[in-house]
């Protein structure tokens, strides 16, 4: 059927794989294949066939003169690769991303490329091999778990897997070293908040009221008493204190800092590398010619119908995820009175905290399947787009799916953070979901919700995500080495077929069984620290141990990924770039997003300001009488923001669905409390209240513009390039100009 020819132990730039044909129904499929490798022989592509089983192996190299007319094509900065050899100056990777598009642009006279070609089943997969002797110095250098405190050699990495695979564990490096002074400071708020556990008078009011609350939802909820939550109190007093807007203001500036240290950073090694100058729409153009010398140039095109298109269905798309978000608050809506008739004492003391509880893992699995859904309908979009480049395509992809998760992750979140406690109403005039009232915040505060939503699903995340992300892979390259194992017992030694070299088909079948890589597989991992960059940042007032959090999930994460790339995926295509692209300006979006939220969060969600108001209006410190503790300026806090409801026995059936109001059900209670600032004749609101909030919005503006000044003098301040690396490249160019004008040997030079 095909020229088989013996392998010499030679490299090879790529191996397609392909089923052996069993009967005349494949004689189709056995054509394109002919025509797919003839069209590769005539663009000079040597091709080796090796049989095994019921598998074809089509090993590919490509002839020394096509990477000579990239490098002679190139000419720019970066046409030396110090990692290649000295003579033609190409390594491995750069003879792989080459033949790769090669393949991508190779089509048969039906019109199918390699693409179309593998959705029918023409041939099975594609990938490139790894290079044990070069896998061997990663492992030594970097993928293995005793390496887990040692420098990481980017150039090893970028010489094997491309500048593209080498900026992401430069810039996952370098986040993670900068999360070091937030975990810190992150601790030391902790702490702080802990130091004051049994002093503040917050928490003794709390602890030792004799309070009577209102029900927190209808029929099947009763009357409490305010100290039953002294547990709640005190949680929330950890983060929400004095130092959360200072640690606030701290982050804000700190991502600021670390995107422009990133920047200084990332140009280093750019330069140490000599891609500074490197053009993405050159290299493409000039990759386009090596695969085809006649082609034509890809024109760049604008549809307004499409655009329209795109937005509509971008709109509806996040309309759905809010809806689930939606969804999401129904749920623990319903499910806190459902808990409060439970049989356990336990879930019916903490019916609320429980439903929250449940509601943040739903949210997990919530995030988990819309994951899928988000990354089919972005590619789907990106079709419809036809944009002309793949550069063009990943950028958009990389928008869209970012844009899809931050909904699908923040929602609830945004929700819990700026609506939830505020918009659910009084007694006589409770806001409803199809019967059901809305959640209430705890007389401590809302933000102890965000925190333990925050909690959950970041640990979850990060910990069952790290878990699959490696399992999976370490656990199919267990079973496919057992296959191969076990065909080697099967009456055919080595599993091989004589006289086929045996050296090239084990190492073909080692790299076949490896878990499969893509053009988006880098793009996975960016997106998982992006949005944990997010959860740092965003919120952070709300959950101060996020920094820790993260920084113990890196410092293992970049293990997990450097094992799992060298050891149990396929080589991925190394690709060249000299920035983390698109994803840069994603970074940007969120430090000033974090400004915005950080600043809400404080100023509408945590109890600073209230608590702000009090101390200097209406506390007992506010006529001017001094104490010697300062805290004491803060006692009656608790009470002052909660308001009365003397109800009939008539409102109390109407307002909560039973005949009368029971505490421990012996009892009977016509009057409760609950957080507010509203008159006990007719539920106004009292001025407290309107000042409350005049001063929550002029905080607001004055810490986000204090906070965005801060960011542009830090921005100013840091140059995005060491002076170094500028002093480096001109005379780089310099000494380049002077080269190639001696070169020449012009007349008028030799005059000179």
């Amino acid at each position: 059927m095909y020229k088989t020819v013996e392998a010499t132990q030679r490299t090879f730039d790529y191996v397609l794989v392909a089923d052996k044909a069993d009967d005349d129904d494949d004689d189709i499929r056995v054509r394109k294949q002919k025509a797919f490798i003839q069209v590769l022989e005539k663009k000079n592509i040597e091709v080796t066939t090796i049989e095994n089983d019921d598998k074809l192996f089509f090993g590919l190299r490509a002839p020394r003169e096509i990477f000579e007319d990239y490098t002679y094509l190139l000419k720019v900065s970066d046409s030396c690769n110090c990692c290649g050899d000295e003579k033609s100056n190409i390594t491995q990777a750069t003879r792989i991303r080459i033949v790769d598009l090669i393949l991508r642009n190779t089509f048969i006279n039906t019109g199918e490329n390699l693409h179309k070609l593998m959705e029918k089943g023409v041939f099975d997969t594609k990938f490139c091999l790894h290079e044990e002797t070069e896998q061997k110095n990663l492992t030594e250098k970097w993928a293995r778990w005793s390496a887990l405190f040692k420098h990481q050699p980017f150039s090893d990495v970028k010489c094997y897997f491309g500048e593209k695979v080498a900026l992401y564990y430069l810039w996952l490096s370098w986040y993670t070293k900068m999360l070091i002074p937030a975990a810190v400071l992150g601790i030391v708020l902790f702490l702080y908040g802990l130091a004051f556990f049994k002093t503040s008078p917050l928490i003794k009011e709390v602890c030792e009221s004799n309070i009577t609350m209102c029900p927190r939802c209808d029929k099947r909820c009763t009357v409490w008493k305010l100290s039953d939550t002294c547990t709640y109190a005190k949680v929330s007093h950890l983060f929400d204190n004095e130092g959360t807007v200072f640690f606030a203001m701290f982050m804000a500036i700190w991502a600021t800092l670390f995107l422009e240290l990133w920047k200084r950073t990332r140009a280093k090694y750019v330069s140490k590398w000599k891609v500074y100058d490197w053009c993405e729409e050159e290299e493409e153009l000039i990759l386009e010619i090596m695969s085809n010398p006649d082609c034509q140039a890809n024109e760049f095109r604008h549809s307004y119908f499409r655009s329209i298109l795109v937005l509509i269905l971008v709109t509806l798309m996040l309309m759905l995820i809010i809806g689930l978000a939606h969804a999401l608050v129904v749920f623990r809506v319903v499910a806190a009175p459902l808990l409060s008739e439970g049989k356990s004492e336990f879930i019916k003391d903490h019916a609320n905290t429980v439903a929250l509880i449940l509601g943040a893992i739903l949210h997990y699995v919530t995030i988990q399947i819309m994951t899928r859904v988000n990354r089919w309908v972005s590619l789907k979009l990106c079709q419809i787009e036809k944009t002309n480049s793949f550069a063009a395509t990943e950028k958009s992809f990389t928008i869209k799916m970012f844009t899809f998760q931050f909904f699908t992750l923040f929602s609830s979140l945004f929700y819990v953070a700026f609506f939830m406690g505020r918009i659910n109403g009084h007694p006589g005039n409770y806001v409803r979901i199809a019967g059901w009232r809305l959640e209430e915040c705890h007389p401590s505060g809302c933000l102890t919700d965000l925190f333990i939503q925050m909690a959950i699903i970041m640990i979850l995340k990060q910990t069952l995500n790290n878990i699959f992300e490696f399992t999976v892979p370490w656990l199919k390259n267990c079973f496919s080495r057992s296959n191969i194992k076990c065909s080697r017992c099967n009456g055919n030694e080595d599993g091989l077929d004589k006289p086929y070299n045996n050296y090239e088909l084990q190492d073909w079948l080692r790299n076949y069984h490896l878990a499969p890589t893509n053009a988006f597989s880098l793009f996975n991992e960016f997106l998982e620290m992006v949005v944990q960059f997010s959860f740092t940042t965003i919120f952070v007032a709300a959950f101060p141990l996020a920094p820790l959090l993260a920084l113990i999930n890196n410092i293992f994460e970049i293990r997990l990924d450097a094992i799992k790339m060298v050891h149990l995926e396929r080589r991925v295509v190394p690709r060249k770039t000299n920035d983390i692209g698109v994803w840069t300006k994603v970074l940007e979006f969120i430090g000033v997003l974090a400004v915005i939220a950080n600043g809400l969060v404080i100023g509408v969600s945590s109890d600073f300001i209230p608590r702000l108001v009090y101390r200097y209006y209406y506390g007992p410190c506010a006529n001017g009488i001094t104490n010697t503790q300062s805290v004491a300026c803060m006692e009656g806090y608790i009470n002052d923001t909660l308001s009365m409801a003397y109800m009939s026995h008539e409102a109390v059936e109407k307002d909560f669905g039973f005949e009368q109001m029971k505490l421990d059900n012996k009892i009977n209670i016509t009057e409760c409390s609950y957080r507010d600032y509203r008159t006990n004749e007719d539920y106004s609101l009292t001025a407290q209240f309107w000042l409350v909030l005049a001063v929550r919005f002029a905080f607001v503006i004055l810490f986000e513009h204090v906070v965005v000044v801060c960011k542009f003098i830090a921005a100013w301040f840091v140059p995005d390039n060491p002076m170094k690396v500028k002093n480096d490249r001109l005379y780089d160019k310099l000494s380049r100009l002077k080269k190639e004008l001696r070169s020449e040997s012009l007349p008028h030079v030799s005059s000179l």
